[in-house]
């Protein structure tokens, strides 16, 4: 595997004096893709990365987590844990040639490795040594947020970083947070023969998403042997135990903090640079990712957006096209997709069921028990759920089932395009897919319209007229 100190960076002798139309600090995916996308513009570009090319995602998020999840949900046992985490690093050394400096080299990118620091309102100083820039891009990423509680060092703490260092099966895993990634790394290590306990001080896990979608995870989580607790929080640690704030305790050797991520926007000198931050320390943006300095932009999680690697790869390429050719395309936040990559997967967009009946939204569901894929497969946990608005346009959904993510996508794109409910339904769907739930939310928004009086009044005259009519 590829660290930090295996490549080189371009000499300071290609780098002083040249005229950058954009610097990029931070080369995760937001990064590679504004790099990238810069350069086959025919803009000069210089990326500086601290650390190691690829970013969170390549090295500590999706690639890995999504590898140790494809063995616990093909019903690894404890003695796969070993084979898991090692496919977790196979998978990061098979992609990490796409991210890695000669790749970005080959796109005609310059790569620096070291400390990126702005020194003025068009300057960056790298590990000391000033450079100017035309325009700039912030992509420095996010960090796992670690809460201070007393007596942490009584058990072993881990983050979604760190976790992948392990080398041994934790025999009592304790999970704080029940967002995604709690949610996804729990099951993992449940299904892999650890005791798992999730603890979530909101009242319910998932709460980015439908209720309906959080009590489907809580069942398949509650059937892996999993513990959830919701509404408490941890007070303190003591020797192998975990103190709750409602008073009772949980036996515990390992904690997995999964509890938020914070902007990596800290030591960057973005204050001399006139990059203002939010309070939460976000980089503030406007709709087409330009920051309060005129000549920088920002992408990714930096920006408070929603964090994932999907995101970050848009912004890569929209902030940089803006900033090298002057355009002013806007980012869309309507339509951004998310997945929670369990079982059954959980994925969603846009408007979600608690906003059904404010400004004429309404919804369809169709449970996972009519979809004949799902009975044939005996996977009838789950459902498809279109959220509308008054004019029958898809604004929201919400699937809950195998391989959501992918049926997901006809959704985001129809969303994108302003269709209606009646236009998906009239599309041909293969079958049998679990794309059937979506197709018949959408046939009974169809079949709902056809029901309403004027529309049965249109018929009756149209029958009417075509039985008078005589053929020759």
């Amino acid at each position: 595997m590829v660290t930090p100190e295996d490549w080189t960076s371009d000499s300071w002798e290609d780098v002083r004096d040249r005229p950058w139309d954009l610097v990029v600090v931070g080369g995760g995916t937001a990064g590679i893709v504004a790099a990238k996308t810069a350069s086959g513009l025919g803009a000069h570009v210089l990326l500086v990365e601290r650390h190691r090319t690829g970013g969170d995602c390549l090295w500590t998020g999706c690639v890995p987590s999504k590898a140790l999840l494809a063995i616990a949900h093909q019903g690894g046992a404890a003695g796969d844990f070993y084979a898991a985490m090692a496919r977790a690093r196979e998978a990061i050394t098979t992609i990490e040639p796409v991210d890695s400096p000669e790749n970005l080299r080959a796109a005609g990118v310059t790569v620096l490795h070291g400390e990126g620091r702005f020194t003025g309102p068009k300057t960056v100083a790298v590990d000391g040594s000033v450079v100017s820039f035309r325009r700039a891009l912030v992509s420095t990423g996010s960090a796992p947020v670690v809460p201070g509680v007393e007596g942490i060092q009584h058990v072993k703490l881990l983050t979604s970083d760190t976790v992948w260092s392990l080398t041994a099966r934790p025999p009592q895993l304790l999970v704080v947070g029940a967002g995604s990634i709690g949610c996804e790394l729990g099951q993992a290590f449940a299904r892999l023969g650890s005791q798992v306990s999730i603890v979530e001080s909101g009242q319910r896990i998932l709460l980015q998403e439908d209720e309906d979608a959080a009590m489907v995870m809580s069942g398949s989580l509650a059937a892996d042997g999993i513990t959830i607790r919701t509404g408490v929080s941890i007070e303190s640690f003591g020797p192998g135990v975990a103190r709750l704030s409602d008073g009772s305790q949980i036996e515990v050797d390992t904690v997995l903090v999964a509890a938020g991520r914070r902007p990596r926007t800290l030591d960057l000198g973005l204050g001399q640079a006139g990059v203002e931050l939010s309070e939460r320390g976000h980089v503030r943006v406007d709709s087409r990712l330009r920051t309060t300095n005129r000549r920088i932009w920002a992408a990714g999680d930096v920006t408070g957006h929603p964090q994932f690697t999907h995101v970050a790869g848009v912004h890569g390429s929209l902030a940089a096209t803006n900033a090298v050719l002057g355009v002013r395309r806007a980012v869309d936040l309507a339509t951004i997709p998310r997945v929670t990559y369990t079982q059954p997967e959980v994925a969603a967009f846009g408007v979600g069921l608690d906003r059904v009946g404010v400004s004429g939204q309404y919804e369809h569901t169709i449970q996972h028990a009519e979809v004949d894929r799902a009975i044939t497969d005996d996977r009838t946990v789950g459902f498809s759920r279109l959220v509308l608005d008054r004019r029958g346009r898809i604004v929201g959904a919400t699937l809950v089932g195998p391989r959501a993510g992918e049926t997901l996508a006809e959704l985001v794109l129809a969303a994108r395009h302003g269709l209606r409910a009646r236009d998906l339904a009239g599309s041909m769907h293969a079958y049998p897919t679990y794309g059937d739930g979506v197709w018949k939310a959408a046939l009974a928004q169809l079949q709902d319209d056809l029901a309403k009086p004027w529309f049965r009044r249109l018929i009756s005259v149209l029958l009417g007229l075509r039985r008078r009519m005589t053929l020759p």
